[in-house]
């Protein structure tokens, strides 16, 4: 199965955005929080639309 990019529902805080990305990328889910969180600060906030638009767009991941 390839590997695709979804939101977590295991790895979750808000909506899983950081989580789904740390999946992916194989990393740890709080070295991406700290990374959005520092990124948001150096950017006047415009980290915090990044994340409602990948809340959006990612589609959130089904476990079976």
């Amino acid at each position: 199965m390839p590997k695709a990019l979804r939101r977590s529902e295991m790895n979750r805080q808000i909506a899983g955005v950081c989580g789904g990305l740390a999946e992916y990328f194989d990393v740890d889910p709080t070295a991406v929080r700290v990374g959005y969180v520092l990124l948001s600060l150096f950017t006047a906030f415009a980290g915090v639309l990044v994340y409602f638009v990948l809340w959006l767009v990612i589609p959130e991941r089904e476990y079976y």
